[in-house]
């Protein structure tokens, strides 16, 4: 899958030399004027690279909303300020680097380098992500209710007294679980549901 580096700063001549600097590097480029322009365009597998302070959504709210929708793209903040405080809150809230302009040329390639290597395996771990979550949207309700007191431990008779049917009837929705789920044993049944967030 061909990668791309999104780069946004309100300056147009920051954006066209970070641009030029990563395309000589071999990388491919998209940019844009703001964050809303980003926003609005279709997703591009690769990472970012954003400017801090920018007009209407700063690099921290940018960062922000995409921690919240789950966007898998490693974000690399550039600042013009040298503020300390503002690197810590931005790597605390999950950026992937901080660099501050006037940066070195190697400092910004390799960083972007390094966001794209991340890139790829946050992407993957989202797409088994969702592969999983549709896997278990595919389960009907009693199959449900079957994993989760399966992922507790219970056996097949103590599940069949919680949903009050025969342990033949759990057997059966036991195996429509472990198929639908790809799960090869209670224990990968387990690690998915972490992975889904079910207890």
């Amino acid at each position: 899958m061909s990668k791309t580096v999104s780069i946004i700063d309100d300056e147009a001549s920051v954006r066209d030399a970070v641009a030029m600097l990563l395309e000589t590097h071999g990388l491919s480029v998209a940019c844009y004027e703001g964050a809303d322009a980003f926003l609005a365009a279709p997703f591009a597998a690769g990472c970012i690279v954003s400017d801090v302070r920018m007009p209407e959504i700063s690099g921290l709210d940018l960062l922000r909303r995409l921690q919240s929708e789950g966007d898998p793209r490693p974000v690399v903040l550039m600042t013009g300020h040298g503020d300390v405080e503002l690197a810590v809150q931005a790597i605390k809230l999950g950026a992937f680097d901080f660099v501050e302009k006037p940066f070195s040329n190697e400092r910004l390639i390799a960083s972007v380098d390094e966001a794209l290597v991340a890139s790829e395996s946050s992407l993957k771990e989202r797409l088994e992500r969702d592969d999983l979550k549709s896997r278990f949207a595919g389960l009907s309700d009693r199959q449900r209710d079957t994993m989760q007191l399966l992922i507790r431990g219970l056996s097949n008779k103590e599940i069949g007294q919680q949903l009050g049917i025969s342990p033949r009837t759990v057997e059966i929705h036991r195996t429509w679980v472990m198929t639908k789920m790809s799960a090869r044993s209670i224990a990968d049944l387990v690690r998915m549901a972490m992975a889904l967030g079910i207890e």
